[in-house]
């Protein structure tokens, strides 16, 4: 009685969608959303078009941190909860190499912001790649047989372990960092000012993108990448070495979560322990939004989420505002697993529904 009691929820539910109920439920959502933004439009049409700008940039960054949750996934079928904390840290980093060694800030000539900023690239890189690619190895792999609950809740723990370094190295407080980049005006739309900083930032994440994907698409070691995703036994019985692509996939989502650690720096000039659990659990959603395992999937999710953020903290007319912004975001991710578990771009399996 109590199997069938917990099963007619569930009956119900698939009976609405077979009557094509939820699906529309879905579209109307998706339809108040853009008569929302079109009055937005109409009434504040500056407030809006620097608010669309403003979102794109902030999605690139949120990209580059759902790219690292798409290349673990699409190859271990693995959340990597660390993930946020990994990008955390390559902010930190940033901060450390950039600011306090190199005594960058707003004073600094061009030429010491251009090198000085790309030798902070470099050690934030590495520094995320190599601790991704060691969690990998002292904390997932022996767990690669495992039951799936025990690798997640092991991801769980080392983003604790990760975010109590962070709480070691920058302490309780957000930590605030001179404006490095230049802040001139690149335009204006209604009297609101888009800055050259913003625009570098959105800019440095496009060549990143473009290099991962002809990393996964074009190259000897992405393919061994897409082979391992597909099937572990069948790439090792081609020679393809199972462990090493695992490793190597580990350490280029890092490398990503590290530009975008440094990039998240230079775009809010403020960081803080706990920035990689909050915005991290926004880019595991921006992936999820594309289709969690797609590469340009989680890419176009990441602009989504950049958007509805700045667009509810910015727009006037019925904006829940800031305080909202993370109960909307994770609202969009149940109801992208109810409505299409399989995101924007991703394909519907058996296993994913």
């Amino acid at each position: 009685m109590a199997t069938e009691a917990s099963r007619q929820p569930v009956s119900w539910f698939r009976g609405f969608y077979a009557a094509g109920v939820v699906p529309w439920v879905g579209r109307g959502l998706v339809v108040l959303l853009f008569v929302w933004l079109g009055v937005n439009l109409s009434k504040t049409p500056g407030d809006f078009g620097i608010l669309l700008v403003e979102g794109v940039t902030l999605g690139l960054v949120y990209g580059l941190v759902a790219l690292g949750y798409s290349l673990v996934y699409g190859i271990l079928e693995l959340i990597n909860f660390a993930h946020g904390d990994v990008f955390m840290l390559g902010s930190w980093m940033s901060l450390y190499i950039g600011v306090q060694k190199l005594g960058l800030d707003a004073s600094s000539s061009g030429f010491k912001v251009v090198w000085g900023l790309a030798l902070t690239l470099v050690c934030a890189m590495a520094f995320c790649g190599l601790l991704n690619a060691s969690i990998e190895r002292v904390a997932y792999r022996p767990l690669r047989n495992a039951p799936r609950l025990a690798p997640l809740i092991t991801a769980i723990g080392m983003s604790f372990i990760l975010q109590d370094v962070g709480l070691k190295q920058l302490g309780s407080a957000p930590v605030s960092l001179p404006n490095i980049l230049p802040t001139g005006t690149v335009f204006t739309i209604g009297g609101n000012k888009y800055g050259w900083d913003h625009l570098i930032v959105g800019l440095s994440a496009l060549p990143v993108l473009a290099l991962l994907v002809w990393l996964v698409q074009r190259t000897r070691q992405g393919r061994g990448m897409r082979a391992t995703a597909q099937d572990q036994e069948a790439a090792a019985m081609m020679g393809i070495n199972v462990n090493g692509t695992i490793w190597f996939t580990f350490m280029i989502a890092g490398a990503l979560a590290g530009v975008a650690g440094l990039l998240y720096a230079l775009y809010s000039t403020n960081i803080a322990y706990d920035q990689g659990f909050t915005l991290g659990l926004i880019a595991f959603t921006s992936a999820v939004l594309g289709g969690i395992g797609n590469l340009p999937g989680a890419v176009l999710g990441a602009i989504l989420i950049g958007l509805i953020q700045q667009f509810n903290e910015g727009l006037s007319w019925h904006a829940p505002g800031s305080d909202w912004t993370q109960s909307i975001v994770f609202a969009i991710l149940i109801l992208i697993l109810v409505f299409r578990p399989e995101g924007l771009l991703g394909e519907r399996t058996p296993e994913g529904g």
